[in-house]
């Protein structure tokens, strides 16, 4: 047998993360004693809550670590009902949840479910990285639906509608979105739905930045606005950016009976419960009197507020206000670099880490994130702001 022929060909579609070679030389510099400023992270920098921990702690004790039902402990299903209710205005019943393995999860449970080879996923761009690589696997065809800085990088209805095919499938929509923050209005999701409900398309709403929204704006479900999107809507959230918990991997969708069934057939054959101590910590955030994502967000704008006034002193980057999510997707073109030259150039001379915007479909932008101390954001914009300078003197 051939080496070539050893994987199953539909790895062939699959493309090597575009960021790990970055990440990975950050990490490398850092454990080497270097001063790395991290402008790169995909995660809240606040610890999981003592609230959320404790609950955690409780479940161990009391030998909650067996098997649980497949789509979730009944009581953390019903919290989720609760929250969908209360937050976006949707009634969903428990049968119509299933809890899984993070958000990440959630979306490829679904497009594997309703995917059949050729089928069409449109995807906005700017995407989050591994949209395109989850259709991929499931042997579907990735449309991109172009979007432009000056309208926040967000689709227009009009604009949509010229990538619909006989074999479109899915629209994958994130508000608030990573890279960008884009937040879509209550109007905008009203004109896409509409297309949706008349071309029978469904829509994966991954609303996992929803409790992280700037400037008094409010977040809106697209699944809330009739029963014809609701009945093609797969709503996906978690507590990974909201409560801080991305390391304990839980995520969670709302969606008609018949596709939850179908996904819940693919989770116990794949892996089976999620961790049946992060479900007892995720009930205990959900039930939770304080509202941490409050204070998370306020502390997020403040940051974003500070990082937003440092670029508005370099000439050479450009961007679009975040609504949400925390970051910056900047435009570097001035610099006359692509992002993964950018990227290294930053890293290795200033050590600064930020995430090219090609691995996000956009090879003249760079991403940053927000989510670190103020402390830390001021060394790592005094660092790019010295290296522009240079960069400016200098013909590349």
């Amino acid at each position: 047998m051939r080496v070539e022929t050893r994987l199953a060909e539909r790895l062939n579609s699959i493309n090597p993360s575009q960021t790990f070679a970055i990440t990975s030389k950050a990490k490398k510099l850092k454990k080497e004693g270097k001063d790395i400023v991290n402008l790169a992270a995909g995660e809240p920098d606040f610890d999981t809550p003592d609230f959320i921990k404790e609950k955690a702690y409780q479940a161990i004790k009391e030998g909650f670590t067996k098997y649980t039902p497949i789509t979730g402990i009944p009581e953390l299903k019903e919290a989720i009902c609760k929250k969908f209710k209360k937050d976006n205005n949707l009634i969903y019943s428990p049968s119509q949840i299933v809890v899984s393995n993070g958000a990440k999860h959630s979306i490829f449970n679904t497009l594997f479910a309703l995917i059949d080879k050729e089928d069409e996923v449109l995807i906005p761009s700017p995407y989050w990285v591994s949209y395109p690589e989850m259709v991929n696997l499931c042997q579907g065809i990735v449309r991109f639906v172009g979007t432009t800085i000056e309208n926040d990088f967000k689709i227009e209805a009009k604009e949509l509608e010229k990538y619909i095919t006989p074999k479109t499938k899915i629209l994958i929509l994130n508000s608030p979105s990573n890279p960008t923050g884009a937040l879509y209005s209550t109007e905008a999701l009203e004109a896409i739905a509409k297309i949706c409900v008349e071309r029978k398309i469904f829509v994966i709403s991954d609303e996992i930045y929803e409790k992280l929204i700037y400037d008094n704006l409010k977040h809106t479900s697209i699944a809330s606005f009739n029963k014809d999107i609701y009945d093609l809507t797969i709503s996906v959230n978690g507590l990974s950016k909201s409560f801080s918990m991305t390391g304990w991997r839980i995520g969670y969708l709302a969606a008609p009976p018949d596709i939850v069934e179908a996904i819940s057939r693919i989770q116990s054959h794949t892996t089976s419960n999620p961790v049946s101590i992060s479900q007892k910590a995720a009930l205990g955030a959900l039930e939770a009197e304080n509202d941490f994502s409050a204070h998370v967000c306020k502390e997020f704008q403040k940051r974003r507020d500070y990082v937003v006034s440092r670029l508005n002193e370099m000439n050479k980057i450009s961007y679009a206000m975040p609504k949400g999510a925390f970051y910056i997707f900047c435009n570097i073109s001035k610099t006359g670099l692509d992002s993964l030259t950018f990227s290294n150039r930053l890293l290795e001379q200033m050590l600064v880490s930020v995430i090219p915007g090609k691995a996000f479909g956009w090879d003249d932008y760079v991403r940053i994130s927000f989510a670190t101390s103020i402390e830390q954001l001021t060394k790592g914009m005094d660092r790019l702001e010295e290296w522009l300078k240079k960069q400016s003197q200098k013909k590349y």
